[in-house]
C-alpha cells in the first residue's frame, strides 16, 4: 500500500477525483447542454430539462456542503477539547473567543505550537488561512471529507 505523502499548507486540500473531476463537471455540462437545447428548440420538455438538471446540480452541491459543514462542527468540538487540554490559565479562557474559521485553521497545528498560534490569532485576528500559513510543523488531517 502506498504511503500517504506528508501534508503542508500547499498539499492539505482534499480532492476527490470521482466527485471533483467526474460527477460535478458532468452535471454542470449537462445543465449547459439543457440550456443549449432549450435555446435551439424551445418547448415545455426542454425547459423542464433545464429545471431538472439545475436541481441535480444544486442537490450535489448541497450534499457536499452538508458534509463539509458537519465536518466543521466536529473539528470545532475536537479543537475546543484540545485547547482545554493543552492551554493553561488566561489563554485557555481567551481561546473561547476563537472563531470557527480560526479553530479550523488551528487543527493542523501541533500541540507544541498551539499556544503561540492561539495567542497570535487572537491578538492579530488572523483568518484560518493565515493561521495555516504560520504553522511550522504540520499535523496532518487525513480523515477529512
Amino acid at each position: 500500500m502506498a504511503e500517504t505523502p506528508a501534508q503542508d499548507f500547499k498539499t492539505h486540500r482534499r480532492w476527490d477525483p470521482p466527485y471533483h473531476y467526474f460527477a460535478a463537471p458532468v452535471l454542470v455540462i449537462a445543465f449547459f447542454v439543457a440550456l443549449w437545447h432549450a435555446f435551439k428548440a424551445p418547448s415545455g420538455w426542454t425547459i423542464w430539462q433545464i429545471f431538472v438538471s439545475a436541481a441535480v446540480v444544486v442537490i450535489v452541491w448541497k450534499a457536499r456542503s452538508f458534509a463539509l459543514r458537519a465536518q466543521d462542527r466536529v473539528i470545532r468540538l475536537e479543537e475546543r477539547q484540545r485547547l482545554a487540554a493543552v492551554l493553561e490559565g488566561p489563554l485557555r479562557a481567551r481561546s473561547l473567543s476563537l472563531t470557527e474559521d480560526q479553530l479550523i485553521g488551528l487543527r493542523f497545528a501541533p500541540d507544541a505550537e498551539l499556544a503561540g498560534l492561539v495567542e497570535v490569532a487572537l491578538d492579530e485576528n488572523l483568518s484560518g488561512e493565515a493561521i495555516k500559513k504560520r504553522i511550522a510543523n504540520w499535523r496532518p488531517d487525513t480523515f477529512r471529507v
